[in-house]
Order: C-alpha cells, then structure tokens, then sequence
C-alpha cells in the first residue's frame, strides 16, 4: 500500500531536484516565496537540489529494495526540512496565501505523506 507513495514522493522530490540543478533561476523566479527568502545563490540552490535528490534516490530505493531503512532515512530531510517551514510560516504571521498553499501542497504533505510511509512500511511489505 505504501510503496506507490514512495515512488510517488520520490519522483516529486527527482524532479524538484533536477530543476533546481539544470534551471535554477527559473526556480528561484517561479516557486512561490522563494525570492522574498534573499538573493538568488547558486550555491546554496544547488546544495538543496542534491539534498532533494538524495532523498528521491533513498526513497525510490527502499520502496524497490523493500529497505525500511532506506526509506526513513530519504524521509527524513524532506520531514525536518518541513518543519523548517512551518517555523517560516508561523513567523509570517500564518497567512492563508499562495505561498502557504504551494509550502502545504509542495512541501508539508510530500515530506509527510513518506515519512509515513516509510514508518509505516511493514514486514510483510518488505518481504512482498
């Protein structure tokens, strides 16, 4: 039941990732709220885009491996980096715009959706 989530999650987190690598000013430029966060930095765009790949490869792999292990772990960044998020949104003022609708719908459900998923992932799952 939880596999196809993963795979889900991953392919979202894979193409975040290649965006962020091979288009990063359109990124910058088009994801919501982005840009009010500071200058535009290659660096630090790029740094993310290999953090979100990472986490696609890690839960891809534990979805096709059957690795819970793996899977928590491609779920882990993509958790903490959501309630990095949250914390901006609480020092927004928690408004109901489009930068909370694009964090809710790009960030809050992806990151939790696998990791519970990857929680979740049972022995029997595992051993299908």
């Amino acid at each position: 039941m939880w596999r196809p989530i993963l795979f889900l999650v991953a392919a979202a987190h894979f193409a975040n990732a290649l965006t962020m690598w091979f288009a990063p000013h359109f990124w910058y430029e088009t994801v919501p709220g982005v840009a009010m966060m500071g200058p535009f930095n290659l660096h630090f765009v790029r740094d993310i885009a290999l953090a979100f790949g990472m986490s696609a490869g890690a839960l891809a792999y534990g979805a096709l491996a059957h690795d819970r292990t793996a899977t928590v772990c491609g779920a882990a960044w993509p958790a903490l980096h959501a309630l990095f998020h949250i914390w901006i949104w609480f020092a927004r003022g928690l408004p109901f715009d489009q930068i909370a609708f694009v964090n809710l719908a790009g960030i809050q459900i992806p990151a939790w959706l696998a990791l519970t998923a990857a929680l979740s992932f049972t022995r029997k799952e595992i051993r299908a």
